[in-house]
């Protein structure tokens, strides 16, 4: 089995363990200046910073050696030499976070490669930064359960409706609340048989925090999805972190919102292959209960 990563930590343990551009983006507004001018060529020419020499690098960001070395600790290296390193394992282990945004100036045509590029490299990060002790735990909970509850608000309520489309051919009796005074009611009935699964992009959402205490309380078991660090995540017996970098200029979750996505179906795969050759019969039979609904391409 393989090892489980690190959780979220501070910049100095492990840094390049959780994709060092997209680090590099979200820091960018608390550095200075001219660390600021550092982290922006290396942001949009990661490829050409990984042959050059500090000296290059300064001149080519038109600041000083002294500022990149102070860059390089701002990220949490001790130098640039181990910064440039952890900055090469970096762009070698998944496609980074560019500056991809959609903007006035863009061409219509330029909008879907960029949508793609930047889904892309969210579902990369998440696939990089989870954790396989606690998928594994998360898999476990869903084989044991009598019955699952799937909680999501808002958008995230498209995200429990989703899982519970996928989950209820475990033939496990399988529900999904979106509605907080519905969760809250269905919660405070629940047992130590039942499993309460809720969706979350922040993990801050007070109408769920309530709803999932209330389930916890009735002695449900609770695996969350949802950023780390949030009081949603810490009600969890299992938290799947689906740390993803969202625009804050966009309303809608979009790369969040497709990482959950894939955790689910990756759920539902181990799941099946957990139970074993009864749950594929399971799933067979399901699958032809409605193969006479659909029109045959021979008769086309």
């Amino acid at each position: 089995m393989l090892n489980a990563l690190p959780a979220n930590s501070p910049p100095k343990v492990t840094p390049s363990e959780k994709g060092l551009l997209a680090r590099i983006r979200t820091a960018s507004t608390a550095l200075s200046r001219a660390e600021r001018q550092v982290a922006e060529f290396l942001l949009q020419k990661p490829h050409n910073a990984l042959e050059m020499s500090i000296r290059v690098l300064a001149q080519a960001c038109d600041v000083s050696e002294p500022t990149v070395a102070r860059f390089s600790q701002s990220m949490g290296f001790d130098g640039f030499k181990t910064f440039k390193m952890a900055f090469a394992k970096s762009l070698a282990t998944g496609i980074p976070y560019l500056h991809l945004d959609v903007n006035q100036a863009d061409h219509v045509r330029d909008v879907l490669p960029k949508v793609f590029d930047r889904t892309i490299a969210a579902l990369m990060e998440a696939r990089n930064s989870a954790n396989p002790t606690s998928f594994e735990a998360a898999v476990n909970l869903l084989a044991r359960a009598r019955r699952i509850e799937c909680y999501g608000l808002g958008y995230s309520g498209a995200l429990a409706v989703d899982a519970q489309l996928k989950f209820f051919r475990f033939g496990i009796p399988t529900t999904v609340f979106c509605d907080g005074h519905l969760q809250a009611q269905s919660a405070s009935l629940l047992n130590s048989d039942c499993l309460v699964v809720a969706f979350s992009r922040t993990g801050r959402t007070r109408d769920l925090i309530r709803s999932v205490q209330l389930a916890k309380n009735a002695g449900a078991k609770i695996l969350v999805l949802c950023a780390s660090g949030g009081p949603l995540a810490d009600l969890a017996d299992v938290h799947l972190s689906v740390d993803v970098e969202e625009d804050p200029d966009i309303y809608t979750p979009m790369t969040s919102r497709l990482a959950h996505l894939t955790y689910i179906d990756a759920l539902a795969v181990a799941v099946t292959l957990l139970r074993g050759p009864a749950a594929i019969d399971m799933l067979e039979r399901a699958k032809n209960s409605i193969s006479e609904k659909k029109i045959d391409s021979k008769l086309e």
